[in-house]
């Protein structure tokens, strides 16, 4: 078990950033980011970290300022955004687990369910413009300067399962049938098989956990010391990206890093 407790600061000076929140457009300020964030985790997977075939990772983390709206009673309603959003407040909420089912020394059945969820404090603020999630794609981390969190989803384009603002809810759900080719300490190799599913939504009033984007395909993994973990996959998105009416279809993933 782990428990890790942080407390942060950030400052940004906006430029020319034109982010839509709501009816307004955050273009110009320095905006403030005073947080606290508590995870607690479990890991009892084993005995390979890159190929792990028994046991389970569990995590649950909770981020959030201070309610400064509710503190300092001051009417937010005609302010100019720079001035709404000045110090940023929020709070989030995320969970994922992990579990490893081995059915052979070889093959082993990864199961993975995460979700997450970013509230706001005061309905006139509304949610706050960073710190959202943005879901689809190959999960690799890009320009999180605004604290945003990346999902991958294999089968479909890094990022367009939510909106160009992000969302503050999402869900992924998957399964990965994983074949070890060999692990020998300077190269393992393992091939995978897998079936995902997960969407991103801008609030509760559009929430529904069972309308999932949905996909599947194949890969390979190959961890060297020296390079670390790099991989190829081919995955098939039978489902449109929002606002389109044809399927998403084939995409080709390359990861560096254990995104999934």
């Amino acid at each position: 078990f782990q428990l890790s407790q942080t407390v942060a600061y950030q400052s940004f000076r906006l430029k020319d950033y034109g982010f839509r929140v709501g009816t307004d457009v955050l273009s110009e300020g320095t905006l403030n980011n005073l947080s606290y964030t508590a995870t607690i985790a479990r890991n009892s997977a084993g005995p390979s970290l890159i190929f792990p075939t028994y046991g389970s990772e569990f995590s649950l983390g909770v981020k959030a300022t201070l309610p400064y709206s509710l503190i300092n009673k001051r009417d937010y309603t005609d302010l100019e955004p720079a001035e709404k959003y000045k110090w940023l407040e929020y709070y989030k909420f995320t969970f994922r687990g992990k579990w490893y089912t081995a059915f052979t020394k070889k093959l082993v059945m990864m199961t993975n369910a995460e979700m997450g969820f970013l509230g706001h404090y005061s309905e006139i603020l509304g949610h706050s413009p960073f710190e959202r999630y943005f879901v689809g794609g190959d999960g690799i981390a890009t320009f999180q300067l605004d604290g945003r969190e990346t999902i991958g989803l294999r089968g479909y384009e890094n990022n367009r399962l939510s909106t160009i603002e992000g969302g503050t809810i999402y869900n992924k759900f998957q399964l990965e049938l994983r074949y070890s080719i060999t692990d020998s300490p300077s190269a393992s190799i393992y091939t995978l098989g897998f079936l995902e599913a997960g969407n991103s939504y801008n609030n509760f009033r559009n929430y529904n956990p069972f309308q999932l984007k949905r996909s599947a395909g194949l890969g390979v993994r190959i961890f060297m010391p020296a390079f670390g973990l790099l991989g190829i996959d081919f995955a098939h998105g039978f489902d449109p990206l929002p606002g389109q009416s044809v399927k998403s279809g084939w995409q080709t993933h390359f990861i560096i890093g254990r995104q999934f």
